[in-house]
């Protein structure tokens, strides 16, 4: 099985399909959409997903006629262990010390306090909501920052109203490109959370220092139309999911879980229902 899953992984295009289900992990992706942000025909697309779940990667879901696929994690967790037991002899000098560390014993934890960083694709909404109301909800043990992979030149004026109407500060909040973040006296970041599809779709450079990452997506309420009621409603919709998100994330008890723990907390936490 090992080296059918390393072939599999060894194809350039089927890796690109793996990376995109990881980055979206544990969310089921349909086929179409992994095609669509791959650029890659619909025939392409079913033959490397074929592949990759023959090779026990990835599952199949259904829902009505459409597909959906997500990453199998006992399955990579088998590969992963498979080639260190068995091609690395089991060596503990190759696993990179972060991999199993607790996931308090960082240099900002020692600090005081850990770095967050939310990224959406404009920054200008979604992220912002969640910088402004974990600042606000743990702002004491939290270091709270936000970007976008192609920020908007303002933020949303619905987003900033709503947050006044909160009570939340909204003095220091801008939209910031992610590479603010990605340059090398940038803060080294403890967590890193997307909170939409598509800033979850895009490749980014690994980061340093290994955070613990979840995909967190929710719709953009920017898109939504209507009456400036029926807009505001999806504002209030998109405040609410991730306020509810963030109070459950702050009330884990982040210095008795192991790394393991903690990531398996995080993707919980971004599978709950969005109920405002």
């Amino acid at each position: 099985m090992l080296l059918n899953q390393l072939s599999i992984l060894s194809h350039p295009e089927r890796m690109r399909v793996f990376r995109l289900l990881m980055r979206r992990c544990p969310d089921a992706v349909p086929a179409g959409e992994i095609a669509r942000v791959l650029d890659l025909k619909p025939s392409t697309t079913s033959a490397y997903l074929s592949a990759l779940s023959g090779a026990g990667l990835i599952d199949q879901q259904r829902d009505g006629t459409s597909r959906h696929y997500a990453v199998r994690l006992a399955g990579v967790r088998g590969l992963v262990g498979d080639l260190f037991a068995d091609c690395c002899n089991g060596r503990p000098d190759l696993c990179p010390p972060g991999l199993v560390a607790p996931s308090g014993d960082t240099d900002s934890a020692r600090d005081g306090k850990q770095n967050v960083l939310f990224i959406c694709t404009g920054n200008a909404a979604r992220s912002i909501f969640a910088e402004a109301i974990m600042r606000d909800a743990a702002g004491d043990r939290f270091n709270v920052f936000s970007a976008g992979t192609n920020p908007q030149p303002r933020l949303n004026p619905m987003a900033v109203e709503m947050l006044r109407q909160k009570g939340l500060d909204t003095a220091t909040l801008r939209a910031k490109h992610l590479s603010e973040f990605q340059a090398a006296d940038a803060p080294v970041m403890d967590f890193v959370f997307t909170v939409c599809d598509a800033a979850a779709n895009e490749e980014c450079p690994p980061w340093h220092g290994q955070p613990i990452s979840g995909h967190w997506g929710l719709p953009d309420p920017v898109k939504a139309t209507g009456t400036d009621a029926e807009k505001r409603l999806a504002f209030q919709s998109a405040y609410g999911a991730i306020r509810n998100r963030i109070v459950a994330f702050a009330a884990l008890p982040m210095e008795t879980l192991t790394r393991a723990s903690l990531q398996h907390e995080v993707d919980a936490i971004g599978q709950t229902k969005d109920e405002t």
